[in-house]
């Protein structure tokens, strides 16, 4: 069984595989869901030894204008805090900033194929869920919660 097929079974076991893209730039491309109503992104680049485990995430509208509203030394503070904080997951991550407000986040973390077991691709989801979840937590605790139902659909897809 190639590297493709053994991380679909994965998906399909657990019932975490929501559509297989095509992707020029890449062996395969899995767009899951995990946990419930969270996409991901599974993907394995072409001329690359390892699958990247991805999460992109929109702030939505309602936080921006909480923060637009912030004073300059609360948004630089949670900028650093935010930083300190995905540092911390062992992540990789992409913050979209502009005049010091989170407009969307990316968090990404890798597997090299020789470290690939089904384990660790679950550890790994995961991981790259909790790092979103603490920047989402970390917003809510800032600038206050705000009740949005989470998007399920493909359009904060990393890859569109």
């Amino acid at each position: 069984m190639n590297l493709e097929e053994k991380v679909k079974q994965w998906l399909n076991e657990e019932d975490f595989l929501r559509e297989v893209k095509y992707d020029e730039n890449a062996d395969f491309h899995f767009i899951v869901e995990f946990p419930k109503e969270n996409i991901m992104d599974v993907v394995k680049p072409s001329d690359s030894d390892c699958i990247v485990i991805a999460c992109a995430t929109q702030v939505a509208p309602e936080h921006i204008n909480l923060m637009t509203s912030s004073d300059a030394n609360t948004k630089k503070d949670f900028i650093l805090d935010l930083n300190f904080a995905l540092n911390s997951f062992l992540v990789d991550f992409e913050l979209q900033v502009s005049q010091d407000i989170l407009q969307q986040f990316v968090v990404t973390d890798q597997i090299f194929e020789d470290g690939l077991t089904k384990n660790e691709f679950i550890k790994t989801l995961k991981k790259v869920f909790k790092a979103k979840l603490q920047c989402i937590w970390l917003i809510d605790k800032k600038f206050g919660s705000i009740s949005v139902m989470p998007n399920t659909t493909n359009e904060n897809d990393m890859f569109i």
